[in-house]
């Protein structure tokens, strides 16, 4: 069995099916993304995954436990975080506070303070506005907050769901080499989850293309990306 199974998941929303019969299976180490138009099921693989949704069949399991049953706080403990679509801080707290509710399952006072300084060394934006209220910040600036939040919970699996979007080119590029980053730095394995396909393909290592709650399609990123029918639909021709 690998690291990450998703194992022939089906999910319902009033007994209309969101995902049917999707398998995706990883490595430990691995940056993996999931494609696909609005609606195509991304986000509910997610929500599956980290026990926000419950699948109406199939199994998952994570380093060698069946996970699927599990509430979300079982998830986080056991390393899986998720960095949800649309930046949700918290806005009227300051960033250090934003940044320690990702450690509240946490109880090793030193490692927390040692993850902390690492974080704000990684993100010198943040470290520069500790005291400043999350919703004071810029689009780019609090995606690098809630990831830092989601890394203070010392994450083995990481979820990012929709990361780059709304921000600037310049900030998108910047939010990939983040992503390569923690996961050749510390080792976190990643689900990516974008519309922006062409990134996506290019920081990761494997892909699967969803379409209308399926897998249409799944392969080596870099064979993707110069796939005649992905570049039709999702890489603009």
């Amino acid at each position: 069995m690998r690291y990450f199974e998703a194992q022939n998941l089906t999910v319902t929303y009033d007994k209309v099916s969101a995902l049917r019969d999707v398998s995706i299976a990883f490595d430990q180490g691995q940056i993996i993304s999931l494609i696909g138009a609005n609606g195509a099921g991304k986000s509910t693989t997610l929500k599956a995954i980290t026990g926000l949704k419950r699948p109406a069949a199939g199994e998952i399991w994570f380093d060698h436990e069946r996970i699927d049953q599990m509430r979300p706080a079982q998830m986080v403990e056991r390393g899986i975080a998720m960095v949800p679509e649309g930046r949700r801080v918290f806005p009227f707290m300051t960033i250090r506070d934003n940044l320690m509710i990702g450690a509240y399952l946490r109880h090793d006072k030193p490692g927390i303070a040692r993850d902390l300084d690492r974080i704000l060394t990684r993100f010198p934006r943040l470290k520069e506005r500790l005291r400043q209220n999350a919703g004071t910040l810029s689009g780019g600036e609090q995606e690098m907050l809630v990831i830092g939040r989601a890394l203070m919970m010392k994450p083995r699996l990481l979820l990012l769901d929709e990361p780059s979007l709304g921000l600037a080119p310049l900030i998108v590029r910047d939010i990939a080499r983040l992503i390569l980053e923690i996961n050749r730095d510390e080792g976190v394995s990643v689900i990516l989850v974008e519309q922006n396909s062409r990134m996506a393909l290019r920081i990761s290592q494997y892909a699967y293309v969803l379409e209308t709650g399926q897998v249409g399609l799944e392969g080596p990123s870099a064979a993707l990306l110069d796939d005649a029918h992905v570049k039709a639909l999702y890489l603009g021709g």
